[in-house]
């Protein structure tokens, strides 16, 4: 058998560093169409949320799988804090989401925003003292990041951030068509999830005072006597009524009135806690849910907003000052039977409550009335 001489041997070695070459072609070919059916998927997920906080945690819990990362982070812009506070009401749970962060500004976000500039993704070694709002808990080996605006129309609207513990993972002569494509998608579904809730908390909120209005409440009642009755804290409610309020309309007119409503809720508002739940249940009536909080605390609180109302006439817009007091009734839910249908414990809860308010009017008003 003859040995092949040395340009068949070179036509061999060649053949083979292209059939390897193929074989490599082939295997990124493959990997990389894995990738776009994962995208694709994940895409799919994200724009079928029906919530900020299914949304969100799409993005946290997929992206980093999909995309081999370390960490995904997002930087959303709230102003006025409208997002945090409406979806705070609307019961999501921030603590959740660790990597979940808000800012002011824009321009807080880091990216070129000069006028008639379309926002361009920043890519990079990952410099600590540089990127520590985007990445407040990074992942030990974080190397290299991705900044991507989330644009919608010209109005930035918050950041997606990317890392890796690859130092080449992200580069700035890296193409960013991917990463912008990606960024787009999460960016529309984000507006449109957002505007969704603002939307369903209008609808669960009274136009007159900007508290909760009956709906919201018969809602949330249920929601926390099962999550306290899973969690074994306790509950108090308290129903409130303003004394004489037909006298008030009588005398300053409807509109006066209402100026009275507005200012007796902010009132009670503020000797709330974030986690209680304020709502108007019609006229001049106005029930608080007190989230683990026992009768003794809750009466606490009733007669710091009882002597809050009273403490200052209100003064209408129309020069003229109203004198004005509430009755608050006072009931509490420290021990759940079970065997009962937490729909009969809510309404047994709130008629209890009712109850002491009838007792406080019928004792003179002005006053607060429990019932353990």
């Amino acid at each position: 058998m003859h040995e092949p001489d040395a340009s068949t041997r070179e036509l061999m070695a060649e053949n083979e560093s292209l059939r390897a070459r193929m074989a490599y072609l082939l295997e990124q070919a493959e990997r990389n169409h894995e990738i776009m059916c994962r995208h694709q998927a994940f895409d799919l997920q994200i724009v079928g949320a029906g919530s900020f906080p299914e949304l969100v945690g799409t993005i946290f819990r997929t992206l980093p799988v999909i995309s081999e990362l370390d960490i995904v982070t997002l930087s959303l812009v709230d102003e006025d804090a409208d997002i945090y506070t409406v979806m705070h009401k609307l019961g999501v749970d921030f603590e959740q989401f660790p990597h979940l962060m808000f800012c002011e500004q824009a321009v807080e976000l880091g990216f070129d925003l000069a006028s008639g500039r379309r926002a361009r993704p920043l890519l990079g070694a990952y410099a600590p003292a540089q990127h520590c709002a985007m990445f407040p808990h990074p992942p030990a080996g974080l190397q290299s990041v991705a900044l991507v605006p989330l644009m919608r129309n010209t109005r930035l609207i918050g950041s997606l951030n990317l890392g890796s513990a690859d130092p080449n993972r992200f580069t700035p002569n890296l193409g960013t068509d991917f990463v912008e494509h990606m960024g787009s998608i999460i960016a529309i579904c984000l507006e449109n999830v957002i505007s969704n809730e603002m939307l369903k908390y209008i609808g669960l909120t009274d136009s007159l005072t900007g508290v909760y209005n009956r709906r919201y409440m018969d809602r949330r009642l249920l929601e926390e006597i099962a999550r306290a009755r899973r969690q074994g804290y306790r509950l108090s409610c308290m129903y409130i009524d303003i004394d004489h309020f037909k006298r008030v309309n009588d005398t300053v007119g409807h509109q006066g009135g209402d100026e009275v409503l507005r200012e007796v809720s902010a009132r009670i508002k503020a000797e709330l806690r974030m986690s209680d739940a304020l709502g108007r249940f019609g006229g001049e009536e106005f029930v608080v849910l007190l989230i683990d909080a026992d009768l003794e605390a809750a009466t606490m609180v009733a007669q710091r907003i009882r002597a809050s109302v009273a403490a200052q006439p209100v003064d209408l817009g129309s020069g003229e000052r109203v004198a004005v007091t509430v009755s608050i009734g006072v009931a509490g839910l420290s021990d759940f039977d079970r065997e009962h249908a937490i729909e009969g414990i809510a309404q047994d809860l709130v008629a209890t409550a009712d109850s002491a308010l009838y007792q406080a009017k019928a004792g003179g008003r002005n006053k607060v009335v429990t019932i353990a």
